[in-house]
């Protein structure tokens, strides 16, 4: 039998726009659900760390814990690290780590925690049964996950942005937009639905700054990232489509009246 893991299915890298997005990502704009559940002393795992914004967050509310990211690459990795030593925050590490066989000990963390990952990853139910061994009974399982998007002012720019996104990962085996049921996900992973706890939670770009940001990185994604080659590699899209959706971007940067909205289905599940 082989031990191999599942393949790596992510549309996307760790180059400037992505880490634009990712970068942004807080405790309190992005993990707020867990907030009531955190203890200071507590020994956390960030599974799918990225840039370590998250991670040093929740490091800071565990002052006398401590929190372990890891990620599929090292690429982000040093940055997030220079990171943590920037803000004077040292009870956090990271280190390379695949989602669906955790390198550590079953009942190791308080809390194991993933923040838009599963859709990322070939086998989000194996990744999930990962989490859950490597929690301590009585710990829990974290998971937060989007669902499409919407926006305005309508645009065929953007709708053909998603579309693409979306055809993308499911092509090469992601599961995008999954946050309406990662609650069927973790029963099938082993949880009892009475051990679930589902929640939602939303993000909203719509002033100039926010709109920059948002938008600018995803102009930038589409068309200087691992995106736009797999893209045109595999014949999802040509470059004049790619110009055409990047533009789309901009011009939604611009309108005053521009507003962009994504909904998040979260889990915390009691181990």
């Amino acid at each position: 039998m082989s031990n191999a893991l599942p393949p790596n299915v992510y549309i996307s890298d760790h180059s400037k726009g992505v880490l634009k997005t990712h970068g942004w990502r807080t405790v309190a704009n992005s993990a707020s659900y867990l907030l009531p559940y955190l203890q200071p002393t507590m020994k956390i795992l960030d599974v799918g760390c990225g840039p370590g914004s998250i991670t040093i967050d929740l490091a800071r509310l565990v002052p006398d814990g401590s929190v372990i990211g890891i990620e599929y690459t090292s690429d982000p990795l040093p940055k997030a690290l220079e990171l943590a030593v920037e803000q004077g925050v040292m009870n956090v590490e990271f280190r390379v780590g695949d989602a669906h066989k955790l390198d550590f000990p079953d009942d190791t963390f308080d809390v194991v925690h993933a923040h838009q990952v599963l859709q990322h990853i070939a086998d989000p139910v194996l990744a999930l049964r990962e989490m859950k061994r490597v929690a301590k009974p009585g710990g829990i399982v974290a998971v937060r996950e989007s669902i499409a998007p919407t926006w305005y002012p309508e645009s065929a720019g953007l709708a053909a942005f998603w579309e693409l996104q979306t055809r993308m990962a499911r092509a090469k085996g992601g599961n995008p937009h999954p946050g309406s049921h990662i609650h069927k996900w973790a029963m099938q992973a082993g949880f009892d639905r009475s051990q679930i706890n589902c929640t939602a939670g939303t993000w909203c770009f719509s002033t100039p700054e926010e709109r920059e940001y948002w938008g600018g990185s995803l102009e930038g994604r589409t068309l200087s990232s691992a995106f736009a080659d797999i893209a045109l590699k595999d014949g999802h899209a040509t470059m004049d489509e790619l110009k055409q959706q990047a533009k789309a971007w901009r011009e939604w940067i611009q309108a005053e009246d521009g507003w962009f909205g994504f909904l998040h289905g979260e889990i915390v599940c009691r181990v």
